[in-house]
């Protein structure tokens, strides 16, 4: 007696593989497509049908990310730890801005790893948690909103880059980081135009630094739930403006940001 639509679609669905189990993920797809492939059953070919698609994605996103190794391959042969940097918080009206430094194993494969702003929260939260186990190392850098009000957002964004990379347990020989050069970092730098893109290092970085953040929003929107921190993290929404307007700025706005509006 042959196996039922209902039991192929069953064992279909238990199909359930992590961010790093990708080979296992690839071996089993192959396998199940090659089980079911001469079945000419209409719910076994649409059940066949759907296996092999997630197979090519999968395929697709390995070569996307492998793609995003380029410029680790380029400098490996003369770098052994080579690390990325990136920034969030640059553009909202309060809360700090967060940079991360990331130093990944040579040749590891993260699928999914992209510009932070390309990646929805609940992968963010997963790729955060896989970077921070599997990297050499991880640091972050932090510059408040008083800071940046003093010493302004362009000098406070270098300051957390260099203090992110400085932190790091493991020194870097090169840094790979988004659009511009870190002054006053003496570290061979290679500045890459929407380096977390590009860069599977620039990416993680970009992870780390954005679920930081995030996290820290969520927790000042706790003590602070007139302003919504936890769904706008701080940038200017309607409702956030209006907050400011309506009942002033409080203690983690950037008052160098918010002129227009108080």
């Amino acid at each position: 007696m042959s196996i039922s639509i209902s039991d192929v679609r069953n064992e279909y669905k238990s199909f359930d593989f992590g961010i790093m189990d990708y080979d296992s993920e690839i071996e089993t797809l192959t396998d199940f497509i090659e089980k079911y492939n001469s079945d000419e059953r209409n719910g076994v070919i649409s059940i066949v049908k759907s296996a092999s698609q997630r197979l090519s994605k999968l395929r697709n996103e390995l070569e996307r990310v492998k793609g995003m190794m380029k410029f680790e391959e380029k400098y490996s042969s003369d770098y052994k730890y080579i690390a990325g940097v990136d920034e969030v918080g640059r553009g909202p009206l309060a809360g700090p801005i967060v940079t991360a430094a990331v130093i990944l194993p040579e040749g590891l494969v993260i699928p999914y790893l992209n510009d932070s702003k390309q990646v929805n929260e609940k992968k963010r939260e997963e790729l955060y948690d896989i970077i921070n186990s599997v990297a050499v190392s991880v640091a972050i850098g932090i510059k408040t909103e008083k800071e940046i009000d003093e010493f302004g957002i362009g000098k406070m964004d270098s300051a957390a880059m260099r203090d992110s990379v400085l932190s790091l347990d493991t020194r870097p020989e090169l840094v790979l980081v988004d659009a511009f050069k870190i002054p006053e970092l003496d570290i061979k730098q290679v500045p890459i135009v929407k380096g977390d893109t590009l860069s599977v290092s620039i990416a993680a970085a970009s992870i780390v630094a954005k679920v930081t953040r995030d996290r820290m929003m969520d927790e000042y929107s706790v003590k602070y739930p007139e302003y919504g921190f936890d769904s706008n993290k701080g940038y200017g929404s309607a409702k956030h403006i209006e907050a400011i307007k309506t009942i002033g700025p409080c203690e983690i706005h950037r008052r160098s940001f918010i002129g227009n509006f108080v």
